[in-house]
């Protein structure tokens, strides 16, 4: 599903090059449920915009579902990302002139996947799927953020994509509703779905098959469901 083969990236600044990722190997098979871990500034934000093709690597390939992501121009990267990545991020991202409803039909506008009225046969669909159908026809500012948090992933399923990546997807959530939203993840992940979360709350990492941790841009350590210990790995 998912092939980083020594990835890096690197942001010029003021002070001189910063290296995000430092030659990062690592492949996700179809299923899986990763979280990624680490201290601020480690990289993981990067790593997973990478993935999901907001960022370009400086060097090294990624290959998602078989397309060497770094390779596709602005314009068919979108299309790509929109048919293959649904994103969920931790603010949301919902546009506030827009319904719920119509919110998750975005993707399916963008993409030309279904006519309107199929599309909003599937929003409210995907809506009832997660828990917030009688919520469709409002707009986001009146929902709480659970319950957008919900839309966001409603939204992200709206073209069936085989892989969901989650940046902190529980991060202003409360403790009953963040379980609520990692529940629905991990059903996503049972259902053949790979999903790729970014996490600095080690006590989500629960829900997760493989736990990556990074540092200073580099893997520090990987950790597969049911361990005691953590295996480390190469940095070479």
């Amino acid at each position: 599903m998912i092939e980083l083969e020594h990835v890096s990236k690197v942001y010029p600044g003021s002070n001189g090059n910063f290296k995000a990722l430092d030659g990062i190997t690592l492949r996700f098979p179809a299923g899986e449920f990763v979280a990624i871990v680490g201290k601020s500034g480690s990289g993981k934000s990067t790593l997973i915009n990478l993935i999901a093709g907001i960022d370009r690597p400086s060097d090294g390939v990624i290959r998602v579902v078989g397309t060497p992501v770094g390779t596709l121009d602005e314009s068919n990267l979108a299309t790509w990302r929109g048919r293959h990545i649904g994103v969920v991020f931790q603010f949301f991202q919902l546009l506030p002139t827009l319904t719920i409803a119509e919110n998750v039909m975005l993707p399916m506008d963008f993409c030309a996947t279904l006519e309107p009225r199929a599309a909003r046969l599937r929003a409210m669909a995907l809506l009832e799927k997660v828990g917030i159908a009688d919520q469709a026809n409002k707009l986001p500012s009146s929902l709480s953020g659970g319950q957008q948090q919900r839309a966001a992933i409603a939204r992200a399923l709206a073209n069936d994509p085989p892989l969901i990546v989650a940046d902190e997807p529980t991060g202003n959530l409360d403790s009953h509703t963040a379980e609520a939203v990692l529940a629905l993840l991990v059903g996503l992940s049972k259902a053949g779905k790979t999903v790729v979360m970014v996490t600095h709350e080690r006590d989500l990492t629960q829900y997760a098959d493989r736990i990556v941790t990074l540092a200073d841009g580099k893997i520090a350590s990987q950790t597969t469901a049911g361990q005691h210990t953590v295996s480390e790995v190469s940095h070479a």
